[in-house]
Order: structure tokens, then C-alpha cells, then sequence
């Protein structure tokens, strides 16, 4: 069965969880979506390698015990296709072999069953900061600082205020700094599968993170029928 849904405190990062350990599954997901993520669920080996194939994930969880596909398949298909979506395999396969196959096949971490909730997070934060800046922990546009492990933002060291929504903007703007953002893209990264986001909804969070940034002096314009980008004021 596969299960596609979003949580209440939406982030811009999705995550496919590949497991069919149904309490196993339910406890990871549980505990994702409470701190913020996006969450896409796969029973199966052919869900998982549909869901990686056809949407744009930030990470993935991947079993690799999976019924129908096996996990290492699933893993071999998708880096055939040239996929580089970071993925973290978890498995209670305990051989070194195992291990080594998948991580040669293009895994970019392995964690064994049983493990703690909190490693399991912090590997996923990891991976994340990986994908999106370059492993850095601190990423800084003029006097704009935005700590990648907390996400929190600083305009000259004080805490700048915003919503999760707005956070998730201004990170998906950093990631891209320079670089025009389509409205597209902001709806594939700030909405689940079953949730409707429109185009006036992003206008809305632009007009508000654009305010808040009126005093680090950088520019977030609009580029009409295009998107948007960040810059330093006076830059382009």
C-alpha cells in the first residue's frame, strides 16, 4: 500500500520513508512529521522506486528488506537513472558485505536496526546539509546568517522572526541565492502530494519575508512571469 500525505507544520524538505515494518514505519513517521518534515510513505520496493523516479525528494529512507523490489534494486535503479537524491539505507542486515554493497552502489549512509530515533535525525539533518549547502553548518548573504542545523535566521546576530512558512522560503531563496526561483518550484518544496498551494499563497510569503528582510539590505525582487531571487542589494 502506499501512502502519500503531508503534515500540519509544512517545511520545505521531503522525505520518502521505504519501510514495511508497519509499527517500525508509523514511529519514523510520526516523528519526522513533528519536526517538521514532509513525510511520503512506501510499503514496498516498486512504490519506492515509482516515488523516486517521478517526484523530487530532498532525501530517502530505504529499507532494504522490501517485498515485491528488494531495497539494493530499488537503490541500483535509481542511480541508473542518474538520480542523486541523498539515501540513507536502513536495514537489520548486519554484514559487512551488505553494507558495502550499498553504500558502492551510491547509498549515502547506512544505519542498522535497532537504532535510536535521535541518530536517525540527525543523519537525515546531515544528508539535508549535504544536498543543499555544501555540508555547511552557518551560511551567510551580506549581514543575513542562517544556522543549517537549527534553521534559524540572524540579521547582524539578532534573531530574525518568522513563520515556518517564511523560513522555508528564505531557505529555498538561499539555496538558490543569485538565482531566480520559479513559483513552481516553491509549491513542489512547501506543499505534500494531497495539499493545494497557489500562486497567490507564495506572492503572500514573499511580501511578508520581503518586509522582514527591509534591514540586511538585501533584495528579494520580483521577476515577473518568471519567480523570484535573493541578492545583495546593488549586486546585480
Amino acid at each position: 500500500m502506499l501512502s502519500v500525505s503531508y503534515s500540519g507544520d509544512l517545511t520545505s524538505v521531503r522525505i520518502l520513508l521505504a519501510e514495511d515494518d508497519a509499527v517500525l514505519a508509523d514511529g519514523i513517521d510520526q516523528a519526522l512529521k513533528q519536526s517538521g518534515y514532509i513525510v511520503d510513505h512506501a510499503e514496498n520496493g516498486n512504490d519506492a522506486q515509482h516515488l523516486l523516479t517521478t517526484y523530487p525528494y530532498d532525501t530517502a529512507i530505504l529499507d532494504l528488506g522490501l517485498p515485491d523490489l528488494d531495497g539494493l534494486e530499488v537503490l541500483r535503479h535509481v542511480r541508473d537513472k542518474r538520480n542523486a537524491v541523498p539515501i540513507l539505507i536502513l536495514t537489520a542486515r548486519e554484514s559487512l558485505e551488505d553494507r558495502i554493497t550499498g553504500l558502492d552502489l551510491g547509498a549515502d549512509d547506512y544505519l542498522t536496526k535497532p537504532f535510536k530515533l535521535k541518530e536517525l535525525e540527525a543523519r537525515i539533518r546531515a544528508l539535508i546539509r549535504r544536498k543543499n549547502f555544501s555540508n555547511e553548518t552557518s551560511v551567510k548573504l551580506g549581514v543575513l546568517h542562517f544556522d543549517t542545523n537549527g534553521r534559524r535566521a540572524y540579521i547582524n546576530e539578532h534573531p530574525l522572526e518568522l513563520s515556518s512558512r517564511e523560513m522555508d522560503v528564505l531557505e529555498l531563496l538561499l539555496v538558490n541565492a543569485g538565482k531566480v526561483v520559479s513559483k513552481t518550484k516553491f509549491i513542489q518544496h512547501l506543499c505534500g502530494w494531497q495539499e493545494d498551494l497557489t500562486s497567490n499563497a507564495i506572492e503572500v510569503y514573499i511580501s511578508r519575508l520581503r518586509r522582514k528582510l527591509d534591514p540586511s539590505g538585501l533584495s528579494l525582487r520580483v521577476i515577473r512571469g518568471i519567480g523570484y531571487i535573493l541578492e545583495i542589494e546593488g549586486e546585480r
